[in-house]
């Protein structure tokens, strides 16, 4: 079948529902989005053209292609459209490709010249700016467009607001022109991460799925978990820190290995809440693990200065200490619920599983050279891993099956229409960090974050947390740590607080919001898969994610955490934190080797708290892990005593009170 014809199968319909042509022309600029992002990180536009662009050149083009993409592919009503384009989608769609290329063609001239705020630039700045928020509406809904708009109008109106927080005064025509034209703005770091590392990542996780390397990384999860208690939930989370680690998206990750894992573990015995709980938690991790940590540790590594070897290393403990507390919880509700193994029909032998598909270890061996040793861009390192996947299932496949040509195509097309609402988010962070900047808010938002920081450091680690969680809802991983970044993360360090710990705080809440009602939407998604109530098993993920809230406090006060300390200091301090993450796991779940009485559940969650108290944290605070160690030794010691499985009642003199 030609290529041409392909477009009109099933794969060119799921990846969009719109009539034949329309669906042609959808796929076809994703297709040419893709190829521009990879002639621009492997820089095939100087060594093959000539061509010297500017930074600018290139990313006004491509914000203008995601524009068309949004207007033609989102109706605007949401959904993906599968009736006729509106003669006023197809305008907004080519009148913002339209500006943004002037603007690119342009820039040289116009770069000397905006200063003086020309009416050729104002005007397409206008149109631009007022597209990309539509735009923004259309994929990502109106939380972040209600935070763009407040933005906006306080860089209009913000020197009428009295107090510290009174911005400065800025014209019209300079605002918008200062948005789509500076560097820390419309055209910064968001924008470009988003057009270059972020499809690089997005098209490596895409490839996975297609070459057979994902159904080897949860042939691998089964063969090494399903023989153990609530294999099916240690396979969930096996299969999704793996993939999660490299994928750029959580509800993504939820959807591939969730199809999978959420009913395996509803086979097994999980109810359909805690099937889903379970994959949306460990999904949602998977963007907290190294190497890749959707795409934010390159982000991070920039805003830091730092090489992102240095971040990729001071994330392990915290993602670990992460997964202790699911993967417990997970085991323990399994023993309580008197939920087995998988059955041995669905498990694979693991040195079968290895045997056919040891060689998609090197797609991921060649992303982590790259990235830790031989010091390539985050986007040449991406791209050379989806060479190695492309030659690997084209050459040999996976359980009989090779890669076509196809299949590449498809990925590229995929990539290329999912990554449309990521543009659109890069733009408009890109613009709420620029009216920060410009208006001076972000400095006066420092300013009073820090000096309550100052006066009650507890409460400015709570605002902080709940500032991050609202910030983060409905948004992808990237567009949630740049948002909190550059809002919170600043007055974090202004009143001591490391740099690299304060990111990784605010990362580490904005993530929150993908699981904590009443917008999680890791949750939401895996409810959908799990056939369950959506509150409910957001509220479920939550319980299950409960380390998530406690891990980023300890860093903060103890950033041995983060890898940054003696050798006997890291050892104390991570052995005492995942102590205390296994008791308090234990007391959330109320079973150890029987149920728990009430009183036990507390003496446990006691002990464990006790060790997870960082020793600086108070005076004194060295003391609390030498209590909650022997206390956690007696009562682990006492429950070891009594005969397994026997229930712990109120009248329970032996082990239960």
């Amino acid at each position: 079948m030609k290529l041409a014809d392909s477009l009109y199968n099933d794969e060119a319909a799921r990846i969009s529902p719109a009539k034949p042509r329309l669906r042609t022309f959808i796929i076809g600029l994703g297709v040419l989005l893709v190829v521009a992002s990879v002639f621009r990180s492997l820089d095939l536009y100087r060594s093959i053209f000539a061509l010297q662009l500017y930074d600018e050149q290139f990313l006004f083009p491509m914000i203008g292609v995601g524009l068309l993409l949004t207007f033609i592919h989102i109706p605007y009503n949401y959904g993906k459209r599968a009736d006729a384009v509106p003669w006023y989608d197809w305008l907004a769609g080519f009148g913002g490709l339209a500006a943004c290329v002037y603007l690119s063609a342009n820039y040289a001239r116009l770069a000397d010249e905006v200063v003086y705020q020309p009416f050729d630039a104002v005007f397409c700045a206008i149109i631009i700016l007022f597209l990309c928020a539509e735009g923004l509406r259309r994929t990502v809904g109106m939380v972040l467009l209600s935070v763009l708009v407040f933005f906006i109008l306080f860089g209009v109106a913000g020197e009428h607001i009295p107090g510290r927080l009174q911005g400065q005064m800025i014209e019209f025509g300079d605002l918008v022109t200062y948005l789509t034209f500076d560097t820390n703005a419309l055209m910064g770091l968001p924008t470009k991460i988003v057009t270059t590392i972020v499809v690089a990542f997005l098209l490596m996780a895409s490839l996975m799925q297609r070459s057979g390397a994902g159904e080897f990384l949860n042939d691998i999860a089964i063969s090494l978990m399903g023989r153990y208690r609530g294999g099916a939930a240690k396979v969930a989370i096996t299969a999704s820190s793996l993939f999660g680690s490299i994928s750029g998206s959580t509800v993504a990750n939820v959807m591939s290995t969730g199809a999978i894992t959420i009913p395996l573990m509803k086979r097994g015995g999980y109810s359909n809440t805690s099937a889903g709980a379970i994959e949306a938690v460990a999904s949602t991790g998977g963007q907290l693990m190294p190497p890749v940590m959707g795409a934010v540790a390159f982000l991070m590594a920039e805003d830091l200065e730092v090489e992102y070897r240095v971040v990729a290393i001071a994330a392990l403990v915290p993602s670990f200490l992460y997964y202790v507390g699911l993967f417990v919880q997970a085991d323990l509700e399994a023993a309580r619920e008197g939920i087995s193994r998988v059955d041995e029909e669905l498990i694979p032998k693991f040195w079968t599983v290895l045997r056919r598909g040891w060689i998609f270890i090197i797609p991921f061996a060649i992303l982590i050279v790259g990235l830790f040793w031989l010091n390539f861009e985050p986007e040449e390192a991406a791209l050379d891993g989806c060479l190695a996947l492309i030659v690997l299932g084209l050459t040999f496949g996976y359980k009989g099956r090779r890669m076509s040509l196809k299949d590449i195509f498809w990925s590229v097309a995929e990539t290329g229409v999912l990554v449309i609402d990521l543009v659109m988010i890069g733009a408009a962070v890109g613009m709420i960090i620029g009216i920060l900047a410009k208006s001076g808010l972000g400095f006066a938002l420092t300013l009073v974050l820090s000096q309550l920081g100052e006066g009650n450091f507890g409460l400015l680690l709570i605002l902080a947390a709940v500032v991050c969680i609202i910030l983060g809802m409905g948004m992808p991983t990237i567009g949630v740590y740049v948002l909190v970044a550059a809002l919170v993360a600043p007055s974090m360090i202004e009143v001591g607080v490391t740099p690299m710990a304060a990111h990784m705080y605010v990362l580490y809440f904005g993530m929150l919001s993908f699981i904590t009602p009443p917008i999680a939407i890791a949750a939401f998604a895996a409810a959908k898969l799990a056939d369950s109530h959506p509150m409910s098993t957001g509220w479920a993920a939550t319980r299950f994610g409960w380390s998530a809230f406690v891990v980023p406090v300890l860093f903060v006060f103890s950033p041995s955490l983060l890898l940054d300390g003696a050798p006997l200091e890291l050892l104390h301090d991570i052995g005492s934190a995942v102590a205390g993450v296994w008791l308090v796991s234990i007391a959330i779940v109320g079973y150890f080797r029987r149920l728990l009485a009430m009183y036990m559940r507390v003496t446990f969650a006691v002990a464990g708290s006790l060790l997870l108290i960082p020793a600086t944290m108070f005076t004194g605070a060295g003391w609390t892990d030498l209590v909650g160690l022997v206390l956690g030794v007696l009562i682990v010691g006492r429950e070891f005593m009594v005969p397994k499985g026997r229930p712990a009642t109120a009248y329970d003199t032996s082990g239960g009170g």
